[in-house]
Parts: C-alpha cells; structure tokens; sequence
C-alpha cells in the first residue's frame, strides 16, 4: 500500500514538473504585417533575447490584419500587433481596440515616432520604391523611369504592375502619397475631387495588374512578368542580393513612407508576457535587426542597410498621417470604384 501511494506521489510530481517545464515559457499571440522573410529573421533574435517567452507569431497583409482585428473585437485571439502601418494602427484608437502602453526605452523614440498617449510606437520606416527589371527593360527597348510621371508613357502599356491599396500597406502609401503630393490643396476639397485621382488614372491605362501583396509587384518583375513593378526599397535589396536583373528607383518627385509600429490589444489573454514582447521590439538590440531591412528605424543614431541609399539622400514625399488615417475608408472607396471593375 505504502509502495502504491509512492509511485502515485512520484507520478503527481513528474507531472508537476512537467508541468511546470511548460509553463516557464509565457505564450505570447502575435499579429504582424512585416514581411515573411522579416519576421523569420527577426525572431530568432527575439527568441534569444526573451528564451521565456513562446512567441507565436501570425503574418497577414495589412488589410487582412485589420479585417481580422475587427472580426475577433470581442474575443482577441491576439495579444499585440508588431509592426503594422501607422494609418492603419491609428484606426482602431477610436474603436477601443488597442490600450496605452509605454514600452521600456520609450524615451529614447522621439516624439514625430510615437502616439503621446501610447497606443502605439513605431519601429522603422519603408519607403515606395519602383523596381524596373533591367533585362525586360533592355530586351523590350523601354526607357529607365526617373519617378511616377515617366510611367505615364505609352511604351510601357500592359508592363507596370501594383499592389491594391485596400489589401496593402505599401499600394495605400502609394496613393495616399500621390493625394497629398500632386494636389497641394487636398485639405480644401473632397477626397474624389483631388487632382491625383486623374494622374492615377492615366497611370492604369499602362498597368497589368493590381495585386494584394506590397513585395508581389517588384518578386514578379524580378521574374520577367512585368517590366516595373511598383513596390518597396527593402525588396529591392532582397531580390538583389539573389541575383535578378532589378535596379531601384526612388521617384524623383518624392517617395511616400509609412511607419510600421507596435501595440497592445485590449483584452490580451497574455498581456504579461505581451508587454515583455513589445519592451523587446523598441529595443536597441531589435532597431539594429531591422536595419538590416529598412531604409530607417526611429531608434536614433542606427544606420540602415549599406546597398540602399542612405535615408537623408532620398526625397521623402510630404506625407499627412493624420489626414490620410481619418480619410482611409473615402480613398479606397473612390480608388476601387474606379479600378476595380
């Protein structure tokens, strides 16, 4: 009887133990539109820096991020978001989806980088970048592009392909960056009556296709589908570095941006090991990981990657954050409604 009651306690233990082996790593659920590559690379970081933390991590464009954040609003199966675009993020303030956190090191990201509030804090900046296939170009006869007004010309009809505003981060910060840049009095007057929507329209004429995907455009011109893709710098870099005949333009008339940031949702399940996770993702040790992909991080004084060009030697276009988030739905309702047909 004693020898039964042994076995049992030593059972009872081997389990609590076991147990307890499973429960040393914190789950953690989360949400990011950084790109695969990215979010593979930057998590054996993550996972060496925070070994008690299991982090799980779900990659899905920009608008599919948003659309599941809305489905599941009152049952989060997330905890965070890590690295989604700022006019995206900025959305779900007002609907109580996300709450005020300061991560550790919050001081050192300067202001134009954070909300004061702390719903969400940036961690790099990407760039609208053209991606012409220098073989496509050579063997067709056409022209290198300087910037957006070049694909204008009728030689590269059926050649120039894009990612869909509604679906990508990167197509939304094309557009919105051509409002706000070819129509200097875009504040005065109804989004539909901006001046860019006719530059835009001029520019589909010449377009192949309309993608979901921000990378998609400038991996299939580096394929040989498409002559131009309209993409982003880091791909560019990406694809270089595996041999494609691909060049990189940033438009002379200036590049649209967007910042990708992080934040706390309301009703994490782990919120714990949630704050543990974005304390990491300002760090010093994450901004220098990033750098290696982006042309910027909003922790001072870390360079970018050396085959793209250093950020102060490129011509940002003359973004509005504010604007471009509280008129999001209008754009891409006049954008589909006059592209998707």
């Amino acid at each position: 009887m004693k020898k039964a009651v042994f076995t049992g306690l030593c059972v009872m233990l081997a389990l609590f133990i076991g147990a307890g082996g499973v429960a040393a790593k914190e789950k953690v659920v989360v949400y990011t539109s950084l790109e695969n590559e990215e979010v593979v690379d930057y998590l054996k970081l993550a996972k060496k820096d925070l070994p008690d933390l299991d982090i799980q991590a779900i990659r899905l464009s920009t608008g599919e991020l948003g659309a599941r954040m809305l489905a599941e609003k009152d049952n989060p199966q997330a905890d965070c978001i890590w690295g989604w675009a700022v006019t995206n993020m900025s959305e779900f303030v007002p609907k109580g989806m996300l709450v005020p956190y300061k991560p550790k090191g919050w001081e050192k990201i300067p202001a134009k980088f954070k909300d004061p509030k702390g719903y969400w804090v940036a961690i790099d900046l990407y760039a609208a970048a053209l991606v012409p296939n220098t073989k496509v170009l050579k063997e067709k006869g056409l022209p290198m592009p300087k910037g957006w007004k070049d694909l204008l010309n009728p030689a590269y009809k059926g050649m120039l392909i894009m990612p869909n505003p509604a679906s990508s981060g990167t197509g939304f910060l094309q557009v919105a960056s051509l409002l706000v840049l070819l129509d200097p009095d875009y504040k005065n007057k109804p989004v539909e009556e901006n001046k860019a929507w006719e530059f835009l329209k001029k520019l589909d004429k010449n377009m192949g296709q309309y993608i979901k995907s921000g990378s998609k455009p400038a991996k299939l011109t580096a394929a040989g589908e498409y002559a131009i893709g309209c993409s982003f710098a880091f791909v560019y870099s990406s694809l270089k570095k595996k041999g494609f005949p691909v060049a990189l333009v940033m438009p002379e008339e200036g590049a649209g941006y967007e910042l990708e940031a992080n934040a706390l949702l309301k009703g994490a399940k782990h919120e714990k090991a949630a704050k543990k996770f974005l304390d990491w993702a300002i760090s010093e040790s994450a901004m220098k990981r990033y750098a290696t992909f982006k042309l910027g991080v909003t922790y001072p004084g870390i360079p970018g990657p050396k085959d793209l060009p250093s950020l102060d030697s490129i011509k940002l276009a003359p973004m509005d954050f504010p604007w471009q988030s509280k008129n999001r739905a209008k754009i891409l309702e006049v954008w589909q409604k006059l592209f998707l047909k």
